[in-house]
């Protein structure tokens, strides 16, 4: 992590509301599952150091849909293991997982916003089970669609009906004729 010296201002309160974010109970979820799909315990590294290269993210991905990473770097520089990051993304995007709750590179690399990156693991587990992955589950099963199909008859029945903020529940109240204040004058 690069080193950006104190914060002030908005950019501190911005700092502290991520770290707000941060839940040890979600991390501690997120690598337990992690663990379990890819069959290895993390490295004696912190959480965030642990995945910063993205191998183990890689894996990951590739345990959940089988050749999704065709190449994971090991070793190198920054730039090379930042492309793992990136590969996870891209085929977590392929999975299925929208934009909106996957991470920024930075935010894993640099430790900028690590309940992104727990947020993008758990939305992940959520997926394999929607895709009907068979090994451990993680968090709540996404909802399926619930179309339901009325009859002419039904719907014509359902019109019929008093609704609740109709004239049966409120005895055909209105605001006509209320007045607050003066009207302005341009």
């Amino acid at each position: 992590m690069a080193n950006y010296g104190p914060s002030y201002g908005s950019l501190a309160e911005n700092q502290a509301k991520i770290a707000g974010k941060r839940s040890t109970d979600l991390d501690r979820e997120a690598q337990e599952w992690i663990e379990a799909v890819i069959g290895e315990k993390f490295p004696n590294l912190p959480y965030e150091d642990a995945l910063k290269d993205g191998v183990l993210l890689c894996k990951l991905m590739n345990k959940l849909q089988p050749g999704a990473i065709a190449k994971i770097c090991t070793s190198g520089g920054g730039f090379k293991l930042r492309e793992n990051v990136s590969a996870f993304q891209t085929a977590a995007r392929s999975y299925g997982l929208p934009d909106s709750e996957l991470f920024q590179t930075v935010d894993l690399f640099e430790k900028r916003n690590i309940p992104q990156v727990t947020q993008c693991i758990h939305a992940l587990g959520r997926h394999a089970q929607k895709k009907k992955f068979t090994g451990p589950s993680l968090g709540p099963k996404m909802s399926d669609a619930n179309q339901r199909d009325f009859t002419e008859e039904q719907l014509r029945a359902g019109q019929g009906m008093v609704g609740l903020l109709n004239d049966g529940m409120n005895k055909g109240a209105s605001q006509s004729g209320q007045n607050f204040g003066l009207s302005r004058h341009i």
